[in-house]
């Protein structure tokens, strides 16, 4: 499985873009702006979306990648989303306001894109991809995803703040990947738990979550570019800090844009 990095950042500037990755070249998870970094060709090979939840930065790049490839496609690019989630676009993206109804352009019957509604534990069959959807807490409806190819498992948390019934879930899995969230350093952690996202402390406290004898890489996304080094200087310092007698060491990094992994 390749998993390529196209957005894993809180909001936009230069060299940041938000959150994206294509697996395999055929499935995209979330569809910030780091999609407007793949050529024409590839977006046209993706076939499925993958979507966390609702929120700007995670769908922005949607209808505009499907106004991109629409002409060129033989059929609908499938969409999948919670109920809440399909409901939002529907509503406030897809509703011939602010961008054209997709779902029933050119016909009802051969439209550009088709939802495709999830639950959290629902098991997937994509492209040979078996991706099952786990539980986030956010503001609105949201889930991650942990997505699976013979050994390899690959495993976005989405955005979310605690989320206890995650760890139970990934700790029954052989995780090759953690990708996760850290919206919100410490001085803005107030901001962080009503906004449900995660902040530094609050990271590790969930870290504690998994299970001893487990080691596989972290990697940190989702920062806010003007808190990026800040955030990631106190988690290595949170890290350093940990009582190794009672607590395991984790391989915490950061994750950025253009950065490709085979797992």
């Amino acid at each position: 499985m390749k998993v390529r990095v196209l957005g894993c950042s809180g909001a936009i500037a230069r060299d940041c873009r938000t959150t994206s990755f294509v697996v395999d070249g055929d499935v995209l998870v979330d569809a910030g702006t780091g999609v407007g970094d793949l050529t024409l060709d590839e977006m046209l090979g993706i076939d499925h979306v993958l979507l966390t939840h609702a929120h700007l930065d995670h769908v922005a790049a949607l209808p505009l990648m499907l106004d991109a490839i629409a002409a060129r496609r033989g059929s609908p690019v499938q969409v999948y989303a919670l109920a809440g989630t399909i409901a939002a676009l529907r509503a406030h993206i897809f509703n011939d306001v602010i961008w054209p109804d997709f779902t029933r352009l050119p016909t009802v019957e051969a439209p550009f894109i088709r939802f495709q509604e999830i639950r959290v534990g629902q098991e997937l069959h994509i492209g040979g991809k078996r991706i099952e959807v786990l539980p986030a807490v956010h503001t609105v409806p949201a889930v991650g995803y942990a997505v699976m190819v013979q050994q390899a498992c690959w495993v976005f948390s989405g955005d979310t703040e605690r989320n206890p019934a995650f760890w139970h879930r990934i700790n029954q899995l052989d995780v090759s990947m953690l990708v996760i969230e850290t919206a919100f350093s410490s001085r803005e952690s107030q901001l962080a738990e009503t906004s449900r996202h995660l902040s530094p402390a609050v990271l590790a406290e969930e870290l504690d979550c998994i299970v001893a004898g487990r080691s596989y890489p972290i990697y940190i996304t989702h920062t806010k570019p003007a808190e990026t080094e800040l955030i990631m200087s106190e988690i290595r310092k949170l890290e350093s800090a940990r009582p190794s007698a009672r607590k395991q060491a984790h391989d915490i990094r950061w994750l950025q844009a253009g950065q490709e992994f085979d797992l």
